[in-house]
């Protein structure tokens, strides 16, 4: 994760909307290259820690609950579940996810790194917390952005799990053998179809949660005035690189303590 998080602060930086008198390149390589003239190593950063306690938060809440979830859903008689029936269990695991962990921690992230290249009112997450509760409290501060980041969620769970477990059951149909390399190639797939297909709901969530703070329709607006049509899908490439490894070594990494844990409540 933190060897990554570059790729997800230049992400955000270019999706933020430019404000006068601070330049930010369009392209997310030159932000990174900005960035680490300007401002140092460090500055890269910012957010991190914000960051990786709701992605631990995220992971763990989005797998128990779409396990649970899909169990429910799955035909008695194949134990498996049909495309719509695996986007459906995604979607009610991504709600669950942002409720809990996401909306909350990507609200603080995104204000750090917006508020860094401006005021430079936050001095750590923790005094975020303490500033954006005080001024607009829970729901219109903490909870900001809460529309756009759950259509996120919920489409990003739905596609990411629907897509890895469609590739599974078409491979287990065929008698392809699961291992490490084949977990890895769809967990992988599945981060691409999901940044693609996501890509619009991640940039109206960042636009939302910015420092100031936007409603949903506010940053659809302000995106379409800004960039169009494409501007919905600036930020993809360094959103990609993200998302194709962190989803092969997710998956990976959950088929493995899957296959621990589910002899032990006799799956």
């Amino acid at each position: 994760m933190p060897r990554q998080y570059p790729f997800e602060f230049a992400k955000t930086r270019v999706q933020l909307r430019h404000e006068r008198g601070v330049p930010t390149p369009r392209n997310p390589f030159l932000v990174v290259g900005q960035v680490f003239r300007e401002e140092g190593v460090r500055a890269l950063y910012k957010g991190c820690t914000t960051l990786i306690v709701g992605s631990i938060g995220k992971d763990g809440i989005r797998f128990l609950s779409f396990d649970t979830i899909k169990n429910a859903f799955k035909d008695p008689e194949t134990g498996t579940l049909t495309p719509v029936r695996n986007m459906l269990a995604g979607m009610s695991a991504g709600l669950v996810a942002s409720i809990f962990a996401v909306t909350p921690t990507e609200r603080i992230k995104t204000a750090l790194i917006d508020d860094a290249r401006t005021e430079r009112r936050f001095r750590s997450p923790v005094h975020a917390v303490r500033v954006i509760y005080k001024e607009d409290g829970l729901i219109k501060g903490i909870y900001r952005g809460f529309a756009g980041n759950t259509l996120k969620q919920a489409s990003a769970t739905a596609f990411r799990m629907g897509t890895y477990n469609i590739l599974k059951d078409f491979e287990n149909t065929h008698n392809i053998t699961q291992n490490t390399a084949t977990n890895f190639a769809n967990g992988a797939v599945a981060g691409t179809v999901t940044t693609y297909t996501t890509m619009p709901f991640d940039t109206i969530k960042t636009r939302s949660q910015s420092a100031k703070g936007a409603s949903t329709i506010e940053a659809f607006n302000s995106i379409m005035k800004d960039g169009g049509i494409k501007g919905f899908w600036r930020g993809t490439t360094m959103r990609l690189g993200r998302t194709i490894f962190s989803g092969g070594i997710l998956f990976t990494v959950y088929e493995q303590v899957a296959a621990i844990l589910n002899p032990m409540f006799g799956r």
